[in-house]
């Protein structure tokens, strides 16, 4: 059978945060086995239709319509991203948050959707997010997708606190925090919403601005550690359902990158621990 995740860790980490309602419509066949066809899809970006479900399921094999309905059903709940926050305090103290890196995304949207629009420097139709990882590369935060015809720097005031909330929920502490970010975020609102929550901002100046002030970057030797960044975005890409949007909806969407946060954190924790 085809694993993303080992059939021990989808069931101690992934199954118990996932909402199983008492009534209504029941999952005909074992959780962890709906859970892993998901993943496949994820991995490989396969359309819903073509899922093997007969190969992927074992107990009793599903309509592939009834997969992506339990995966519908658990992003409109916000199941992946409580799912994350939840792996997130679980697992807290094998973050490495000596420093964090912040970056924004654009994501090709190939079907349209919510919050899609034209981006010129990819001369295609767009989705923009915000990432916060930490200084193992390991993405622990994102911002809610906007259209990409809109820069990183767009109501940047709630996505920054989107971010951060989910820091919160999960109890980790920001105060003290290094963030590292690129010259596309040299702004006024960015650095007072640093100093809001007592995160250091270590910002490479742009020189667009106007501002020749190159003591506000903090630490030119950290800032060049934001490469981990980088390194994060291609874990993200081997993802073929979050290289490419093929979600028309945000929901959907968010869904599947939440659960790449899980897939990539999870390998990390567990190839730790088997050191």
């Amino acid at each position: 059978m085809y694993q993303v995740l080992s059939k021990d860790i989808i069931k101690s980490e992934i199954v118990p945060h996932l909402p199983i309602g008492k009534r209504g419509f029941k999952i005909q066949s074992t959780i962890y086995e709906v859970v892993n066809a998901i993943l496949y899809k994820l991995k490989t970006g396969v359309q819903w239709s073509y899922l093997p479900v007969e190969s992927l399921l074992s107990d009793r094999v599903l309509n592939y319509k009834t997969v992506f309905g339990h995966y519908r059903k658990w992003c409109k709940l916000d199941a992946w991203k409580d799912c994350w926050i939840a792996l997130l305090k679980a697992h807290k103290c094998k973050l490495d948050l000596s420093s964090s890196d912040l970056d924004g995304s654009h994501t090709t949207a190939l079907r349209g959707g919510e919050e899609v629009d034209y981006q010129g420097r990819k001369k295609r139709k767009t989705t923009n997010a915000l990432y916060l990882t930490d200084r193992q590369g390991i993405p622990i935060a994102m911002s809610k997708p906007v259209a990409g015809n809109h820069n990183d720097l767009f109501d940047i005031e709630n996505q920054f606190d989107e971010i951060i909330n989910i820091l919160k929920q999960a109890e980790i502490d920001v105060k003290g925090l290094f963030m590292n970010a690129d010259a596309g975020f040299d702004s006024q609102k960015v650095r007072d919403k640093c100093n809001d929550r007592e995160i250091i901002p270590n910002i490479c100046p742009n020189k667009r601005n106007g501002n020749n002030d190159n003591q506000q970057l903090l630490d030119e030797k950290l800032y060049k550690e934001q490469y981990a960044i980088e390194r994060t975005n291609a874990w993200m890409d081997s993802f073929r359902s979050v290289l490419n949007r093929f979600d028309t909806t945000v929901s959907s969407w968010i869904g599947f990158n939440f659960i790449a946060f899980c897939v990539i954190a999870l390998n990390k924790f567990y190839k730790n621990k088997s050191r």
